[in-house]
């Protein structure tokens, strides 16, 4: 009778401990909050935009910087190019006005060869003693006439002109039967050009 007893307790205390057992089972998720799988291919696949947006972005800056350089490099080669004609300009003109002014130094010379040549008796050409020393200076004042001549230098035309203030200076007006007035009738002293610009103006007398 005890024994029965005894198992019958044991059955009691077994059905309380499923009970309790029952009541901390843990309560059911509602399903709109069931929790969300995320794949790996669904995070790669974020990281990848991610990824790609900030290499666009980078570009886009890489992008804007080359212009820029570019635009700066465009400046300074449009600035050096500048400089460069601009020295070429300055060394073009400081050559010329070296040679105009050696040139203008040499006009004397020639005058005064074309002088001894011009005066010189007619006694000295024909003695054979003299006449090497006459065609010396003719020699000279060939060679001159000819390196002028390759510097672009040539006379300026005056007797039988029309006075021409931009070429030519009157030192004074003589009457002249047969010329027409303002009409250059004598040259006094040879004036030049060095291409377009007047290196010396002649030297006239002019029919009044």
């Amino acid at each position: 009778m005890k024994k029965k007893a005894s198992m019958h307790k044991e059955e009691q205390q077994q059905n309380v401990e499923q009970e309790e057992l029952k009541g901390t089972k843990e309560p059911a998720i509602p399903s709109d909050e069931q929790p969300i799988e995320v794949t790996a291919e669904e995070v790669h696949r974020e990281e990848s935009g991610s990824r790609i947006a900030e290499l666009e972005k980078e570009l886009e800056a890489a992008r804007q910087d080359a212009e820029k350089y570019r635009g700066e490099a465009l400046r300074y080669a449009a600035e050096f190019e500048n400089f460069r004609k601009r020295k070429e300009r300055e060394a073009s003109a400081t050559a010329e006005r070296v040679l105009e002014n050696t040139i203008r130094e040499l006009l004397p010379l020639v005058d005064d060869v074309h002088r001894i040549l011009e005066h010189a008796p007619e006694v000295l050409e024909k003695s054979e003693e003299a006449r090497p020393y006459v065609e010396g200076v003719q020699l000279l004042q060939k060679n001159l006439m000819k390196w002028l001549e390759n510097k672009g230098v040539k006379k300026i035309e005056a007797k039988g002109k029309k006075m021409d203030v931009n070429y030519h200076e009157a030192i004074t007006q003589m009457e002249h039967p047969e010329a027409e007035s303002e009409t250059v009738i004598e040259e006094y002293q040879t004036g030049y050009l060095l291409g377009d610009r007047v290196l010396r103006h002649a030297k006239v007398v002019v029919a009044r």
